[in-house]
């Protein structure tokens, strides 16, 4: 009989939270300029924040954060989601990302978010995730994304 053997994860490496931090934020000038900030990572989730900033606010009569913010956010938790559940690292690339906008952010309040890998294939990552201000049982929007791991043929030539 064969052992079967345990599934690795990137994220069990201690280099790999000091790593996604700089490299993450420190190699993505977007979200340095929003500046975003890693709350949480573990197997499969990732939680961040981005601290309120009178320049995110997009509805300056109603005082509400530009949704552009709040897309940028679930883009990049999400994917930090999948690399918490790679079992080494690789290229990724977002093939979908749905966001549905659920209520207005209100301007003085940071944004949270949290992404779950739901499903890894080969190819794809499979997220689901929410931003919310206060709570999370009550998000300011919902988002389901995928993620194309470099493994995918489509990457092949694309990532070297």
């Amino acid at each position: 009989m064969s052992e079967k053997k345990e599934r690795t994860y990137l994220i069990d490496d201690p280099q790999f939270s000091v790593l996604s931090k700089k490299g993450f934020f420190g190699n993505i000038p977007h979200s340095k300029q929003l500046g975003m900030e890693t709350v949480s990572l573990e197997r499969n989730r990732a939680i961040f924040r981005i601290p309120f900033a009178e320049s995110l606010v997009g509805d300056l009569a109603n005082g509400i954060i530009h949704g552009g913010v709040i897309l940028s956010l679930m883009d990049s938790v999400g994917g930090m989601a999948t690399f918490c559940a790679l079992p080494a690292m690789e290229s990724i690339a977002t093939l979908d990302l749905r966001v549905d906008f659920l209520k207005p952010a209100l301007a003085g309040q940071g944004i949270e978010a949290a992404a779950e890998c739901y499903k890894l294939t080969n190819t794809v990552a499979f997220i689901r995730g929410v931003a919310y201000q206060t709570d999370i049982n009550d998000p300011v929007a919902s988002c389901v994304a995928t993620f194309m791991r470099a493994s995918s043929s489509k990457m092949q030539g694309v990532v070297k």
